[in-house]
């Protein structure tokens, strides 16, 4: 099995250095992932591209390796590939007609061959060759040079036929980690989350920095979203989630500012909040998810006052984009219905904001604020890595119960996002399967009875411990996780036993 890495067009034009750095990023990146999820394979770098030979053939690793090829930072498209060799054209020819003989069937298509090395035929002689012989041996309709349905690829280099099986899209963008760090604000929302995504994508290392104005359900749901953000687009790279207590501070502007400066003073608090986890974690930029003006602090003239209580760079990758598209973005990357679910918390304080803030009156309001309870909100800050904020909710979760062997009264709940159970469908012979993503369990909570005993599933166990506890406390109902039997992980034993990389 193997796979052809085009990079990123943008990345093949620039000089030959940074081109090189580039993809030498890239190439590490993939073997991180690789070994992270416990495939072996050879990551080579050819000037214009990496080849990729996996040493496992099924099709468990195949489905793995793609879904990584289409979520990693940098790259334009991959193809999937298979090589044989050959003596002549018609040998050639073969391989190529039996790896498209269904996918040409009832349709019109073309042959785009290249070549390189010395053999008694030209790419255009290949072309016209095995064009007519699909032609002829196969169900296809008809050859179309100008708008084929289906474009038969293959490369002919010396003795071999490379066949391209699938084209994978790739992420575009820029190999993570080759354009520094930064550290984003983020809600849980569609714009924070989506800012996030663009900053990853673009080769910048995303930190988090969440200030909690909602207790610990939202704490825990914009973990979710960060962690899902980072293990989808970014687990190359180990990156931290900073939580900063932001109650008080929200109490204190309640109190003593101008009721029409609130938003603007909330977020001046903010940016004063991140500057210094900014610092202390020595990233030189902030991301926010603002939009000119979408709501009435994210006019041009109250962002201005804003930024002047930061000196770091502020980076807003949403600055010209319609809501919709914000919406249509997190659609496509998967964290709409993260989003969609996630309770809106700096609202409360938006009562006849102004638009037209000025920064000499919003100064004067500013100095009824105690400044000592942001400093308490920061000295109450919490660091973590992003791979241990949904692990270190595990803590203390020893009293939910783990079943292997459900009984037949017991309702299964899956709990995974929409497009990881679409994928991977749980299907069992004698247990009702209800399918309810994580974060809408506390919403359809009344669909829940005491005549069952619920076994949340998630692919790890983790999620559905954490809220399998969640749901247990001060409820009649019995909450469980059902642990899936390990005939459906498909890991040998030396795969298991393989560290994971650091």
């Amino acid at each position: 099995m193997k796979f052809v890495v085009k990079l990123f067009p943008e990345i093949t034009i620039k000089s030959k250095s940074a081109r090189k750095q580039m993809t030498k990023i890239l190439r590490q990146n993939l073997q991180v992932l690789f070994r992270q999820h416990m495939l072996s394979a050879d990551v080579q770098n050819k000037w214009d591209s990496l080849l990729i030979i996996m040493n496992q053939e099924d099709d468990v690793s195949r489905r793995k390796a793609i879904d990584i090829l289409s979520h990693t930072p940098g790259i334009g498209f991959s193809l999937e590939i298979g090589e044989y060799e050959f003596e002549t054209l018609d040998d050639a020819y073969q391989r190529v007609r039996d790896e498209y003989r269904e996918r040409v069937a009832g349709k019109s298509f073309c042959v785009r061959i290249k070549r390189a090395g010395h053999h008694d035929f030209t790419s255009h002689q290949a072309e016209i060759y095995m064009g007519g012989g699909i032609l002829k041996e196969t169900d296809a309709v008809s050859v179309s040079l100008k708008n084929p349905e289906v474009v038969v690829n293959a490369e002919i280099r010396n003795d071999r036929v490379q066949v391209v099986r699938q084209q994978i899209k790739g992420l575009g963008g820029y190999p993570l980690g080759s354009q520094g760090d930064v550290l984003s604000l983020i809600s849980g929302g569609f714009d924070s989350t989506v800012a996030s995504y663009l900053m990853t994508r673009r080769g910048l290392k995303t930190h988090f920095c969440f200030f909690n104005l909602g207790g610990s359900a939202h704490e825990i749901g914009v973990k979710q979203v960060a962690h899902y953000l980072w293990s989808t687009y970014g687990e190359s790279h180990k990156v931290k989630f900073v939580t900063v207590p932001f109650e008080e501070v929200v109490t204190e502007i309640l109190t003593k500012v101008e009721t029409s400066q609130m938003g603007v003073v909330l977020k001046r608090m903010m940016f004063r909040a991140a500057s210094r986890v900014a610092d202390d974690l020595r990233l030189p930029a902030l991301v926010t998810g603002e939009a000119v003006a979408q709501v009435a602090s994210q006019t041009i003239t109250n962002l201005a006052v804003i930024d002047r209580v930061t000196d770091h760079m502020v980076l807003r990758p949403l600055a010209a984009m319609d809501k919709q598209e914000i919406i249509n973005t997190a659609r496509r990357i998967g964290t709409e219905a993260f989003a969609a679910n996630m309770p809106e918390y700096c609202g409360v304080i938006s009562v006849n904001p102004t638009t037209m803030g000025d920064r000499k009156r919003v100064e004067e309001t500013e100095l009824n604020f105690d400044m000592a309870v942001l400093e308490d909100a920061l000295s109450r800050s919490v660091t973590q890595r992003i791979d241990d904020v949904i692990t270190e909710a595990e803590s203390g979760l020893e009293d939910v119960p783990i079943v292997e062997t459900p009984k037949l009264n017991d309702i299964i709940v899956d709990i995974r996002h929409p497009a990881e159970s679409a994928d991977n469908p749980l299907q069992l012979t004698n247990n009702r399967v209800l399918e309810i993503p994580f974060y809408e369990l506390e919403s359809r909570r009344t669909e829940f009875n005491d005549e069952h005993r619920y076994l949340l599933y998630c692919q790890k166990g983790t999620m559905s411990r954490i809220h399998a506890h969640h749901l247990n406390i001060d409820s009649t109902i019995s909450f469980g996780i059902f642990n899936e039997p390990d005939i459906r992980r498909p890991l040998t034993d030396a795969q298991q036993k393989e560290p994971a990389n650091a």
